[in-house]
Formats: C-alpha cells, sequence, structure tokens
C-alpha cells in the first residue's frame, strides 16, 4: 500500500475526528494512484490510518479507517452492513430511507439510498468510483434488489475529474417506483428526479409539519413532488402548493391522486413573486411551508443567499396572520443554524411580527449527524408561531 505523508496540520485534524486532508497538507504523494485506497501517516512517518486518495480534489484524502488495513470487498461489506443496522433502529413506517450518508456512515463520498425494491447510489470521489462493483456487489448480497443504479450526475463529482452521467449497475429501473411513506403512496423518478428520486431528508418533518396543521388554509413553497402538501392535506381545509418546475407539479398531481387527495392545489409559479402577490393582495394563510432548494452552495455566495433566505421569509410572514404557523427550512449546509435564527429574527423584525420557535429540527435520522464533521449536518428546520 502506498504511503502518502501528511502535515502537521493534517494529523491533527485526523486527531479531531475529521475525515478530511487537503492537497495542501499533504507533503508527500509517493506515485499515489487516482482513487486508491492508501496509507497515510504523518512527517514521522507514524500512521495515521487508510484513506481514499484523489489526484484532483482539494480534498485529496477522505480517511476509511484509523488503522492500516486493507480496502476491498469485504470492507465494504461491513461498512454497508453496520449502515443498516442502523436504520433498522431509527427508520420506521416507510420503504424508502438513506442507507448510507457518506461520512456519517465512515463511508465518505458514498451515497446509497433505497427505494423499496430499488437501490441509488452515487460515488463522489475518485476512491469510491473506483470501488463502485465492489459497493453494488456488497449491496446486492445484502438487500438482493431488483435493480440499482448510480445516479452519478451531481455536479461535485467534476471535481474530482469524473464524468457526470447516470448508469444502471443491476437489474433493471422502472420509469417509476411506488414507495410508501407516513401513510402515504409516492412515485419516485431514480433515473431523472430529484437528487436520487425524491427528498428523503424531510420525512420526519412532513409528520412534524402537518402537528401543526389545525385546519385553515396552508400554502406550501417549492412543493416538488408534494411531499409537505400531501402530509397537510388531511389536517387542513385546503392547501395550495407552488413550484417553479412543470415536471415536478405534474409529479405531485399524480401522488395526490394516487392518495386520493382533492384539496391540494399544485401551482406552477415562480414563489417569490407568488409570494409578493399574495402579500399585495393581502391573503392569508394559517400555516406556511418554506423549503427551498440550497441558496448558498459554497461559501462564496453566503452573501448573498442569506439576503435571499430573509427576502423569502419576510414574504411568508406578511401571510401570516397571529397565531399563523411557518415552517421554515434550509438545506445549506455553510447556512449556519444560529446565522438561520439571526436572518428569521430579522425578517420577523422587518414584517412587524412577533414569532416563538416551536421546534428546531433537522435531517432524518438516517441521514446521521457525525458529531466532528459539520458537514453531515446541511438540513435546518424550523417551526415557529406568530404570537
Amino acid at each position: 500500500m502506498t504511503e502518502v505523508r501528511v502535515n502537521r496540520k493534517a494529523a491533527g485534524r485526523v486527531a479531531s475526528g475529521h475525515p478530511w486532508i487537503f492537497s495542501s497538507d499533504v507533503t508527500d504523494r509517493n506515485g499515489a494512484l487516482p482513487g486508491a485506497a492508501v496509507k497515510v501517516a504523518d512527517s514521522n512517518g507514524r500512521p495515521l490510518g487508510t484513506a481514499h486518495y484523489s489526484s484532483a480534489s482539494q480534498i485529496a484524502l477522505r480517511m476509511l479507517s484509523h488503522q492500516v488495513e486493507e480496502i476491498g470487498r469485504d470492507f465494504y461489506l461491513r461498512r454497508l452492513r453496520a449502515a443498516e443496522d442502523h436504520r433498522r433502529s431509527v427508520v420506521c413506517n416507510t420503504d424508502a430511507y438513506r442507507v448510507v450518508h457518506g461520512e456519517a456512515d465512515l463511508l465518505p463520498a458514498l451515497i446509497v439510498d433505497r427505494y423499496a425494491d430499488y437501490l441509488v447510489i452515487q460515488t463522489l470521489d475518485q476512491g469510491m468510483d473506483a470501488a463502485q462493483q465492489d459497493i453494488a456487489s456488497s449491496l446486492e448480497e445484502i438487500f438482493h434488489p431488483k435493480g440499482i443504479v448510480a445516479r452519478n450526475d451531481a455536479a461535485v463529482r467534476a471535481k474530482e475529474q469524473l464524468p457526470i452521467e447516470s448508469t444502471i449497475l443491476a437489474g433493471e429501473i422502472p420509469d417509476s417506483v411506488a414507495v410508501h411513506m407516513n401513510g402515504l403512496t409516492l412515485a419516485a423518478d431514480l433515473l431523472h428526479g430529484q437528487k436520487t428520486g425524491i427528498f428523503l431528508d424531510q420525512r420526519e418533518n412532513y409528520l412534524a409539519a402537518a402537528h401543526y396543521a389545525r385546519g385553515g388554509k396552508a400554502l406550501d413553497c417549492f412543493t416538488s413532488t408534494g411531499g409537505f402538501a400531501l402530509h397537510l392535506a388531511a389536517r387542513s381545509e385546503s392547501v395550495e402548493a407552488v413550484d417553479s418546475s412543470a415536471h415536478a407539479i405534474a409529479t405531485a398531481r399524480d401522488n395526490a391522486r394516487a392518495n386520493a387527495i382533492a384539496n391540494v392545489e399544485f401551482r406552477e409559479a415562480d414563489v417569490f413573486d407568488l409570494l409578493a402577490r399574495y402579500a399585495s393582495a393581502r391573503r392569508h394563510f394559517s400555516l406556511v411551508v418554506l423549503d427551498p432548494p440550497a441558496f448558498a452552495k459554497s461559501r462564496h455566495n453566503l452573501d448573498d443567499a442569506a439576503r435571499g433566505y430573509k427576502e423569502i421569509n419576510l414574504r411568508a410572514l406578511r401571510l401570516l396572520p397571529p397565531g399563523g404557523i411557518l415552517v421554515t427550512c434550509s438545506c445549506s449546509h455553510h447556512l449556519s443554524e444560529p446565522l438561520f435564527l439571526q436572518l428569521l429574527a430579522e425578517a420577523a423584525l422587518d414584517a412587524r411580527r412577533t414569532l416563538r420557535i416551536l421546534e428546531r429540527r433537522t435531517q432524518s435520522q438516517d441521514h446521521p449527524i457525525l458529531l466532528t464533521v459539520p458537514e453531515t449536518h446541511y438540513l435546518k428546520c424550523l417551526i415557529l408561531e406568530v404570537m
């Protein structure tokens, strides 16, 4: 196994529990090949463990183990079994969930999602991409799926000089897979849908939001395939669900029909413009959901993203009377929860609303958060009441 040496800063980072070592902290690559599993050592030759090496990314090494050990099919099989064992303890009322959440399952740069009898994987660095066949073989042994698809169309792969593509690794993948979540039947497009098919990380937040829908009219912004809207329907007089994607709205309507839900109106529109029009028309809702895409794709555009988050929450608050509920989310890792709370406070002051926090939530438990790796905590979901 090739030995890659790193400086004191990198060794300290590993000792602090973070698995990433940056290219600038590598002192000797020793001819390591792209995607290879390598032995990592400090400047004195003391072994730090085993990592995947990337020749292209700023993250040159992602630690797989604090031991120097062989990384092959047996290794992946053990880690994948451990990940699935954890899901059995935290996942209920669904056959669609995340099996592997990258670093949080000690398998950095690997995503595995289950949709009933089908699996979707993403290999997001050179090392996991090189191990794709071992991973797929291990998943077949554990789950015996009808099909496995690699949704390697994530833009982050470009930083690894990997192709942007989607391929079927095993079996056959239908155009739509029916999954069950919280008593609802939803359609998942594994080859072309958002993320790996549908949004799995909000599953527990759907139920939390529905708890506060106590009659009245609800507005679900950025509804995608209807997740929040369909959960709110049973406890609301009516729900209006908005998204700018015609394809997403069509799928959401299909989901409503599949569940015999008739009190949701789906609308294709720009959410920012729609909220401004509704405020001008003095429309009111008893509950508003904001679940936008990530505004902050990187630290470089955090200021612009912060303005966007404040503005959209300001517009939503103008639609809520006293007693109204705001469910507002951010899936931008770079926007911390303290900053998100600050932006909401500023929006509330500008809208002349007094808010109290009912719940501070995050992603579903099948998307675990590793205490020493803040990047694994990306989703913030706050439920607030207008006083």
